[in-house]
């Protein structure tokens, strides 16, 4: 049994927040950098290349990426071997989040009532995932989600006979109807099976893996391979103002699902796809 004190959980949800609002992961940066070499349009070429000098001052300058940073989603990938000590679990990541926006002077996008909408001015609290697992270790990622593309995001509950073509026909639908709203170039993440919270988890969790990292079902990686060639002949480009870069991959995750249903999750992220992981 490893003991773990709160405190230290804090700390690195503090850090990974302003850290996923101030730099792009190592997979993306790679991603839009190869977007400007194979862009066609010449205007699609000329908003990468806006895209990629926005990137850099705000790596320099310690600037967000993108003004809308996100509502805080964190999966946390907990051993069933740890022990945590010194308070709650959930506040202490709350806290890491508060601590985050306020210090790291990010926006405050969070309102306390859906429909009342009071800002909670400090950005929490988080959206948390947990997940059980084996070992002493705690696997963390911090996901803040603007929510330009968060609003185009789709559940397709089709039926089991819709198959692999009612399934591609709906990622097309999506990503199509999202237009230029999801700020593409965009990352798309699929969830397929499950019920029809799980699917949206699914494609939730998809979006964090990295972007040149398929999947290790062969059909499912030659359906992210298809369906991220279709979308980038969707001609929508940089900006949603026409090219042949409306995306720079397709994730997809599949989970058991029930005789009856096959539910289809598709969660959009805009360009910057913003996501921390660390081993505590």
């Amino acid at each position: 049994m490893r003991t773990i004190h709160v405190g230290e959980i804090t700390k690195n949800i503090k850090e990974m927040c302003i850290e996923a609002n101030h730099f792009l992961s190592q997979d993306m940066d790679i991603a839009m950098k190869h977007a400007v070499s194979v862009e066609k349009a010449p205007l699609g070429c000329q908003i990468l290349e806006q895209l990629q000098e926005n990137l850099q001052i705000a790596g320099e300058d310690m600037i967000p990426i993108c003004q809308d940073t996100g509502m805080a989603v964190i999966f946390l990938k907990i051993g069933q071997e740890v022990h945590f000590e010194g308070g709650l679990l959930e506040n202490a990541v709350n806290e890491g989040v508060r601590q985050g926006y306020t210090e790291g002077y990010l926006r405050k996008s969070v309102v306390k009532d859906p429909l009342l909408r009071e800002n909670t001015k400090d950005n929490t609290p988080a959206v948390i995932h947990y997940e059980i697992v084996e070992g002493d270790k705690v696997t963390a990622t911090v996901a803040p989600k603007g929510f330009g593309s968060e609003n185009m995001s789709r559940i397709f509950m089709l039926k089991p006979s819709d198959g692999i073509d009612g399934v591609k026909q709906a990622i097309l639908t999506a990503v199509k109807d999202a237009g230029p709203n999801a700020c593409p170039p965009m990352v798309v993440g699929v969830g397929i099976g499950g019920t029809f919270e799980k699917c949206a988890l699914l494609a939730k969790k998809a979006l964090t893996r990295p972007v040149n990292e398929h999947s290790e079902i062969p059909y499912v990686k030659e359906m992210e391979e298809e369906m991220l060639q279709k979308i980038n002949c969707l001609g929508i480009g940089p900006g949603g103002l026409g090219g042949t870069v409306t995306a720079l991959a397709v994730n997809v995750e599949t989970y058991p699902t029930h005789i009856a249903g096959l539910p289809v999750a598709v969660n959009i992220c805009c360009h910057v796809n913003r996501h921390v992981t660390r081993i505590i």
